[in-house]
């Protein structure tokens, strides 16, 4: 049974905004917010994690993770219950690292930061086939000194066209848990991918609505134009 984007409502959760938005990371919100509603879907931001349908985690400099670690780690088992639920997210940039090992320890990947040139410039990725997304590449830009490392508990987003990816070594990007997508992009990463920002509207609604629902289309034609311009510079 499909439901009528008309009848339908989302609450996004947006983690620490005035401390986890440090390159531009709004964007993504005003994406999923205006593709919603854009559908006539009723859209909710807020900053807590109870009722949420999607969880949004951006990047912030050093001292600004401090303080969202410890606060956090005590949100930890919510955390973990919400993904084990199908709850979809998206943690951008230095987000990641915080699921990860050696902080939270949900996502099974370890981040370590050894020094020497972080890795910096345009980032271009194959998506999982898993995602049956179109375009099957996803565009962003990166600039990291930590070096992540994946576990067999998790899979990489996407392997990488151009740039260094979660460590400059294996050619992995990222990392997805449950419903839950992790990459280095910084700022504003759906609007240039607003295949991803569609995938996770529609898995936060049919995760909440035990429903299948169809997105209206929409006119894509100037970003996936962007999209495309971004794989043939800097990809294949």
């Amino acid at each position: 049974m499909k439901i009528e984007n008309c009848k339908l409502k989302i609450v996004v959760c947006w983690l620490y905004p005035e401390l986890m938005s440090t390159y531009g990371d709004r964007g993504n919100i005003i994406c999923l917010t205006k593709r919603c509603q854009w559908r006539g879907i009723d859209v909710t931001v807020q900053d807590k994690l109870a009722g949420a349908d999607l969880i949004f985690g951006g990047g912030a400099q050093d001292r600004q993770q401090e303080i969202v670690m410890r606060d956090l780690s005590g949100k930890k088992d919510q955390l973990q219950k919400m993904f084990d639920d199908g709850v979809p997210g998206l943690f951008v940039c230095g987000a990641p690292q915080l699921l990860g090992r050696p902080y939270l320890g949900i996502f099974d990947m370890e981040t370590s930061f050894p020094g020497g040139p972080r890795l910096i410039g345009n980032l271009v990725g194959e998506i999982s086939s898993h995602y049956n997304l179109e375009p099957r590449t996803f565009v962003g830009f990166e600039n990291h000194g930590g070096r992540t490392y994946l576990g067999p508990g998790v899979k990489p987003f996407a392997r990488v066209i151009k740039g260094f990816g979660n460590n400059g070594e294996d050619g992995t990007e990222g990392a997805v848990y449950k419903n839950c997508l992790a990459t280095y992009s910084h700022g504003p990463f759906l609007p240039k991918n607003p295949a991803v920002a569609d995938w996770l509207i529609k898995t936060a609604l049919e995760v909440k609505y035990r429903k299948e629902v169809e997105l209206k289309p929409l006119d894509d034609a100037l970003e996936h134009q962007a999209h495309d311009f971004i794989v043939k510079k800097y990809g294949h």
